[in-house]
């Protein structure tokens, strides 16, 4: 078993220690501590090879409490260590053969917090064409038409930030309900007119001559993000008259 730092287990995961879990229990469980956790970011840290679930023999995932634990100490070490899965995943291996490894240094300290330095804000996650397709179980004539339509767009690299699996996954299940590509052209437009905004807001962070300064740019960044999502999600709830759980 994984053992983690004080604070190790996290909350909401010591309940699921008995017997072998879905993906969707997982992500409960994860829930309370990472809320903003998907089923998308498990498949994405699986395909990383950061934690392996057994197989049944219909292919479908299940975790163990141990396999719950990992994920719990891989998304910590992400969200308070603002470490790249690589270099966590490097950490799990030297652990696993019983090494005593510290966790690398993530900046200077400023009143008891840890400060990132501006070379070490994490860039976002990228993955290559065949892992997003796996990732979001979807076909290669899939992404092709979604691309033709602007809802997914290749890095100029030609990778794919780690996100676009969840943007996948998501119209995948709209199209289950009858709402095809063209129809999400509109919401691709609106998401473009709020990160513009957003961007108009930090753009004098990022410009700033302080590299501290530019790099709390990229917290601000997602501390708006957070909000713009969620009033927009209030907007669409109040429009249809309906409340999510």
């Amino acid at each position: 078993m994984l053992h983690t730092p004080s604070g190790g287990a996290g909350h909401g995961i010591a309940a699921t220690d008995s017997g072998l879990m879905s993906i969707g229990t997982v992500l409960n469980a994860l829930h309370d501590e990472f809320p903003e956790v998907t089923i998308s970011k498990i498949r994405f840290l699986e395909s990383e090879g950061l934690v392996e679930p057994r197989r049944t023999p219909s292919g479908y995932r299940k975790f163990s409490a141990d396999d719950v634990e990992r994920l719990g100490y891989v998304l910590r070490m992400q969200r308070d260590h603002y470490l790249p899965l690589k270099v966590i995943r490097e950490h799990l291996d030297a652990m696993a053969r019983g090494e005593a490894v510290p966790l690398p240094a993530v900046g200077r300290q400023r009143d008891g917090e840890a400060v990132p330095e501006l070379s070490e804000v994490p860039t976002a996650a990228r993955i290559g064409r065949a892992e997003l397709l796996s990732a979001a179980e979807i076909e290669e004539r899939d992404l092709q038409e979604w691309e033709s339509y602007g809802l997914i767009a290749p890095l100029p690299d030609g990778a794919y930030d780690a996100e676009t699996v969840t943007v996948a996954s998501l119209v995948a299940e709209l199209g289950r309900f009858g709402i095809e590509p063209r129809h999400l052209r509109v919401m691709k437009a609106a998401a473009d007119r709020e990160a513009g905004l957003v961007d108009q807001v930090v753009a004098p962070l990022k410009r700033h001559r302080n590299p501290q300064t530019r790099a709390h740019a990229e917290a601000r960044t997602k501390e708006l993000a957070g909000l713009t999502v969620k009033l927009h999600a209030a907007l669409v709830q109040t429009a249809l008259g309906v409340r999510l759980p």
